[in-house]
């Protein structure tokens, strides 16, 4: 019995394919990177970041103070204790609130954190403290 067209045509895509498949297999193994020495193998950076291929040039070496290296986080300035600010709120249950002269932040206070007896208004210094619920003020003083 005689193949149809589309039978034929199947067939030659089907032997096409395995043609393909064995052709790449071939390139692959000719273009194989198993075997190369640790030379070939070896990348280098150059001064902009990029790899290259090619070392580099110790000509050019730049000295490094080992002096100047500085490790770990950057040093933090050491911002003044003792901070300014006017009682903006003050309850009669004992709390109330500093504004800051510098940020104009809002910072809490209870009064038995008062070494002096304050009202709504003074101008007062402080002492910033973390607190569970963000920071508050102690060691609170009129300021005259």
């Amino acid at each position: 019995m005689a193949d149809s067209f589309s039978k034929k045509e199947n067939f030659k895509k089907k032997v096409q394919k395995a043609k393909e498949k064995a052709q790449k297999r071939e390139e692959r193994k000719t273009s194989n990177n198993k075997g190369k020495s640790l030379d070939d193998m070896l990348m280098y950076v150059d001064a902009n970041g990029q790899l290259t291929s090619t070392p580099p040039d110790n000509t050019e070496r730049a000295e490094i103070d080992l002096d100047n290296i500085q490790l770990g986080a950057a040093p933090i300035e050491a911002e003044e204790i003792r901070k300014t600010g006017i009682i903006t709120f003050f309850s009669e249950k004992g709390y109330g609130f500093i504004t800051e002269d510098k940020s104009k932040e809002n910072v809490f206070f209870h009064s038995n954190n008062c070494t002096e007896m304050v009202k709504k208004g003074n101008k007062v210094s402080f002492e910033k403290e973390r607190s569970p619920k963000g920071f508050s003020a102690v060691d609170i003083k009129l300021v005259k």
